[in-house]
C-alpha cells in the first residue's frame, strides 16, 4: 500500500511539473483580441465566405448585363473548284479553283428589351451585398465560438488551479497524519481517510488536466492552428472578470431590428426575389435590336477553260484578276412573343409567390429573434445576480474551509467533516465559475443578436 501510494505521488508529481513547465516555457501568450486577429486571418469558414464574397464583387459589373453593344471581328474563306465538261456547249471543259477571304466587322446592340440590362445589374448588386452579409455573419459566427472557448479555457484553467491548491491540501494532511501516526497521535484508520481525499483528489485534478488540454485544442481549431500545435504553445493572458452591465430590452430590440445581420441578409433576399419577378415582367416586353457591319470580300480564280469552235478546240488559262466586293448592312429587328401557352404568366406568379414566402420568412425570423432577444436578456439578468451570490458562496466556503483546517489540527473535527467542507469548497468555486461563464456567454449572445459583436 505504501509502495502504491508513493508511485502514485511520483507520477503525479510527473504530470504536474510536466504541465507547469509546458505553462512556464510556453512561447506566446493570447490575448482574446489576438485570438479573434487570428481567427479573422485563418479561420477556414471565414476564408471560403470571402472567396465567395470576391466572386459576387467579380461578377457585379455592367459588362455581364447585355447592356452594351458587342463587336465581332468575323474573317472567312471561300474555296471552290468546279469541273465541267459539256460537247454541246461552247464551253467543251472547264477546271477552275476559286478561292476568296472575307474579313468584316460586325456589330450588335439591344437597344430595348424592358429595362433588363438596368435590373441584371441590381440583381448582381444584390448578390455582393448579399455576400457581404453572409461574410459578416459568418465572422459573428466565429467570433461568438472563439470568445465562448477563449472565456471556456479561463474556466477550465482556473479548475485547474483550484484543484491544485485542494491537491497540496490533501497531500499535507497526509504528510500530517504520517506524523501524527508515527508519535502514536493518530491511527491506521485516520491515515487512510487522509490518503483516500489525496487519491481522489489526484484522479480529479488528472481528468480537469486533460479537459482543459481538449478545450486549448478547440480553441486553437478555431483560430487556424495546425492541429500539431500543443495546448502548451500559448498561454491565455486575459482573466474572466464579469462585468456588472445593465441593458434595457426596448433598447436592445431597437439594435436587432436595425443591425442583426439575420434580418439584413433576409431583406437583401427579399429584394432579390423582387428584382427577379421584374426581371421575368421584362419577358411581356417586345426586344429591340440593331444590327450593323461592314465585309470586304476579295476572291481569285485559278484554272483552264477549252472553248469548242469550229475552226477546233480552244484552251485557255482563266485569267488571275481578283474580284472585290465592299457590302455594308444596318438593320433594326423587333421580337415580340405572342404566345406562349401562358409559360411568362406561370413564371411571374411563381415568382411573386417566391416574393411572399420571402417576406414571410422575414417577418418569421424576426419574431423568433425577438423572442429570443428576450429570454437571453432575461436570462442575463438573473445570472447577474447568480454571479453575486456565488461570489458570496465561495468566500462563505474558503472562510469556513479555512476554520475547518484548523479545527482538524486541533482535533476538534474528525476527517469526515473536513472532508465535507472540502468538497462544499470546490463545488462553490465551480458554481462561480461555471455562473461567470454562464454570464460571458449569455452577455455575448446579447451582442451578436444586437449586431454590435463587430464594431
Amino acid at each position: 500500500m505504501v509502495f502504491g501510494m508513493n508511485y502514485f505521488r511520483f507520477v503525479l508529481s510527473v504530470a504536474s511539473l510536466l504541465w507547469f513547465a509546458g505553462i512556464i516555457t510556453a512561447q506566446q501568450s493570447l490575448t482574446l483580441s489576438e485570438a479573434l486577429q487570428k481567427a479573422l486571418e485563418r479561420n477556414y469558414p471565414i476564408r471560403v465566405a470571402k472567396a465567395e464574397l470576391a466572386v459576387a464583387e467579380n461578377n457585379n459589373d455592367w459588362s455581364l448585363t447585355n447592356r452594351y453593344p458587342v463587336v465581332n471581328l468575323t474573317v472567312n474563306t471561300n474555296n471552290n473548284y468546279s469541273n465541267t465538261s459539256n460537247p454541246a456547249s461552247i464551253l467543251f471543259k472547264s477546271s477552275v479553283l476559286n478561292t476568296s477571304i472575307v474579313p468584316g466587322l460586325e456589330t450588335t446592340w439591344v437597344i430595348f428589351d424592358g429595362h433588363r440590362a438596368a435590373i441584371n445589374k441590381g440583381q448582381l448588386e444584390g448578390q455582393n451585398k448579399l455576400s457581404a452579409g453572409q461574410l459578416r455573419q459568418q465572422i459573428e459566427q466565429t467570433m461568438l465560438a472563439v470568445i465562448q472557448a477563449y472565456h471556456g479555457v479561463l474556466v477550465q484553467r482556473e479548475q485547474l488551479s483550484i484543484l491544485t491548491g485542494l491537491l497540496s491540501l490533501s497531500r499535507d494532511r497526509v504528510d500530517y497524519q504520517q506524523l501524527r501516526q508515527s508519535f502514536g497521535q493518530a491511527n491506521t484508520f485516520d491515515l487512510l481517510q487522509a490518503r483516500d481525499a489525496y487519491l481522489s483528489d489526484s484522479t480529479t485534478f488528472l481528468v480537469q488536466q486533460t479537459l482543459y488540454q481538449n478545450a486549448m485544442r478547440n480553441l486553437l481549431q478555431l483560430i487556424g492552428e495546425d492541429p500539431s500545435t500543443a495546448p502548451s504553445a500559448y498561454v491565455l493572458a486575459d482573466q474572466l472578470v464579469a462585468d456588472d452591465t445593465a441593458y434595457e430590452y426596448n433598447e436592445l430590440a431597437d439594435k436587432l431590428l436595425t443591425n442583426n445581420q439575420q434580418l439584413i441578409n433576409l431583406m437583401m433576399a427579399r429584394e432579390l426575389a423582387s428584382l427577379n419577378t421584374r426581371l421575368l415582367e421584362t419577358n411581356t416586353k417586345p426586344t429591340i435590336s440593331l444590327r450593323a457591319g461592314v465585309t470586304y470580300n476579295t476572291g481569285i480564280g485559278f484554272g483552264v477553260q477549252t472553248f469548242n469552235f469550229v475552226s477546233g478546240q480552244v484552251e485557255q488559262d482563266v485569267p488571275r484578276i481578283a474580284a472585290k466586293n465592299l457590302n455594308t448592312f444596318l438593320n433594326v429587328s423587333m421580337v415580340y412573343n405572342l404566345f406562349d401557352n401562358g409559360a411568362r404568366r406561370r413564371q411571374i406568379g411563381s415568382s411573386r409567390l417566391a416574393e411572399i414566402s420571402s417576406q414571410l420568412s422575414y417577418e418569421s425570423q424576426k419574431q423568433l429573434l425577438l423572442t429570443q432577444l428576450a429570454n437571453v436578456h432575461n436570462t442575463y439578468n438573473n445570472q447577474r445576480n447568480l454571479v453575486q451570490l456565488t461570489k458570496e458562496l465561495v468566500d462563505n466556503a474558503q472562510r469556513n474551509l479555512s476554520i475547518a483546517e484548523e479545527r482538524l489540527r486541533a482535533g476538534l473535527i474528525n476527517s469526515f467533516d473536513y472532508r465535507t467542507v472540502q468538497l462544499g469548497y470546490l463545488t462553490a468555486t465551480q458554481t462561480q465559475l461555471n455562473a461567470l461563464l454562464n454570464l460571458k456567454n449569455t452577455e455575448t449572445e446579447l451582442l451578436r443578436l444586437t449586431g454590435e459583436l463587430i464594431r
